[in-house]
């Protein structure tokens, strides 16, 4: 059966027991300042289960685009060396707001898994919270399930709660036994085990109480369900796959990849590493990308710009020394655009985003990797085991290595990054850099003031993320000029603009200005009367 089959099955099965189908919300969160980026079906309905929100239905199902990386909930560093950590992943997810309870979600689950997926009842296990005797009776009344097949665990694997206070819930998974082959192999291993022998498939959570400042639990008026199963562990089982790579969600990545660097999956670990990284960051680059995130230096576009550059670095490490990747992004389309038919109208800024990045990045990534391989070869030398934090700031801030990059390339070799005098140099620039604004700001307050009388900007932020404008005014060191030299700083003023300046105590948006000649790394945006001023970086 294939991911997309399962995906309609699962959306076909919910619709037919009185559920409306939600379409997958952006992968920016809609007003949750809380989240990075969208991490679970229940976020787009978190104020259904906080009872701010009414909606025309009680109940829910939908296939979530996710994306953990960076922030709480960051699987990135993970990402290739596992069989089943992603940055973007996909989950499907049945909701009720206090409408059915424990008895029906226990029902649903069972039943889509047994009848509709076929998996063997013999096979799966259950676990629930310790003390959840009611969800204990249910599942031997509703599935039919051995006593000795419920496991109970405790509030760190089946306690789910929203935050330090507000709803919250025991939970109950459905786990598969893959079998002995796939597992540690310990005579002590259980449900519970970290191998991947007895799998979590699906996380049913009972939200029925309110967690009060001083810790207290009082029940809700209307208990509500929030499930999540991920897409791609669910067919990795269906297909009878080792790994979610090998799946028909993931693997065609990975063979055209093998293909391009003639290469085969399979005989290599690092090798099969590279490919795995690559497969998984190509779908969430040109997901995110899609949804209106690009490559900068902070924010979500960081985190973007982490994921690009490493998939650009392993890409490396299969002998490419030129852009590839954003050819790959085309590939993302034709396996997803069903699903998600918005991907087709944004290909083309998708490939130029990645392009213009992997262009950017091969320049300096052979540069700073000299630099990161001399030190670790006078490392070795010394037989040290830290690497230099304020080496690893210079990879980032001349080189631009995100420091996650070097600590997954020191990670091959058994080396740590100083973190700590990292993030000493790191503070110590954005104090300067916040000095440099200040008193740049107070010198040139004359000449905004006078701009402002002469120019109008056009902010269209609240419409669009994306849009084409003209170069009116260009600032540097307190003058107008025609042009700011690649590697310098300066200021921008378009007569159209997507990003909001900073005021009101609200931070300024960062991004990218692109032309045909030049690629401007919007690093804070400021608010001057009506002009809108990008600040940044060619």
């Amino acid at each position: 059966m294939k991911g997309s089959e399962i995906r309609k099955k699962f959306l076909d099965y919910f619709a037919g027991h009185y559920h409306q189908v939600v379409k997958s919300s952006s992968l920016i969160p809609k007003n949750d300042p809380t989240l990075l980026f969208t991490n679970a079906g229940m976020n787009q309905f978190k104020d259904c289960f906080l009872g701010i929100e009414k909606r025309p239905y009680k109940r829910a199902c939908s296939v979530q685009k996710c994306v953990r990386a960076g922030g709480k909930h960051n699987d990135l560093e993970n990402v290739g060396y596992t069989a089943r950590h992603h940055t973007f992943f996909e989950m499907l997810g049945n909701f009720s707001f206090g409408d059915y309870f424990k008895k029906d979600a226990i029902f649903y689950g069972w039943d889509f898994l047994t009848r509709e997926m076929g998996l063997p009842k013999e096979k799966l296990w259950v676990t629930i919270y310790k003390d959840d005797d009611e969800a204990f009776e249910l599942w031997q009344e509703v599935a039919g399930i051995k006593p000795e097949r419920i496991v109970r665990l405790g509030e760190k694997d089946n306690f789910w709660a929203m935050g330090d206070e507000g709803p919250c819930g025991p939970c109950s998974e459905i786990i598969i036994d893959q079998g002995e082959n796939v597992g540690c192999g310990r005579k002590d291993c259980a449900v519970g085990c970290d191998c991947d022998r007895f799998l979590e498939l699906w996380n049913l959570v009972f939200m029925q109480y309110n967690r009060l400042k001083d810790g207290t639990l009082e029940p809700l008026p209307n208990p509500s369900i929030d499930t999540g199963m991920g897409l791609e562990r669910i067919t990795a089982v269906i297909q009878g796959k080792k790994t979610n790579f090998e799946t028909d969600l993931l693997f065609p990545y990975i063979e055209k990849m093998a293909r391009l660097a003639r290469v085969e999956y399979g005989r290599d670990r690092k090798t099969d590493i590279h490919l795995r990284v690559i497969a998984d960051h190509i779908r969430a680059m040109t997901f995110l990308i899609s949804d209106g995130v690009f490559p900068s230096n902070e924010g979500r576009g960081y985190v973007l710009r982490r994921i690009m550059r490493r998939a650009i670095r392993h890409a490396k490490m299969l002998g490419f020394d030129k852009p590839i990747l954003f050819n790959l992004t085309e590939e993302v389309v034709q396996v997803m655009k069903d699903a998600y038919p918005e991907l087709s109208d944004s290909i083309e800024l998708v490939r130029k985003v990645v392009l213009n990045e992997e262009e950017r990045f091969f320049e300096t990534l052979d540069s700073g990797l000299k630099i990161l391989y001399e030190h670790l070869e006078k490392m070795k030398q010394r037989e040290e085991k830290v690497f230099s934090g304020e080496i690893a700031f210079k990879l980032y801030d001349t080189y631009g290595f995100p420091v996650d990059l070097t600590q997954d390339i020191l990670r091959e070799q058994q080396i740590q990054v100083n973190m700590e005098e990292f993030e000493r140099c790191m503070e110590k620039q954005r104090e300067n850099a916040r000095k440099h604004w200040k008193g740049e700001e107070e010198a040139i307050d004359t000449l905004y003031k006078m701009l402002s009388q002469e120019l109008r900007v056009n902010f269209v932020g609240y419409d669009t993320l994306v849009a084409e404008g003209k170069i009116i005014k260009i600032i540097q060191n307190g003058l107008t000029t025609k042009e700011i030299i690649e590697g310098e700083e300066g200021e921008i003023i378009t007569d159209k603009t997507p990003f909001y300046g900073e005021s009101g105590g609200q931070i300024g948006d960062v991004g990218t200005i692109e032309s045909q000649d030049f690629i401007f790394e919007v690093r804070d945006t400021k608010k001057f009367g009506d002009l809108i001023i990008h600040r940044g970086k060619v």
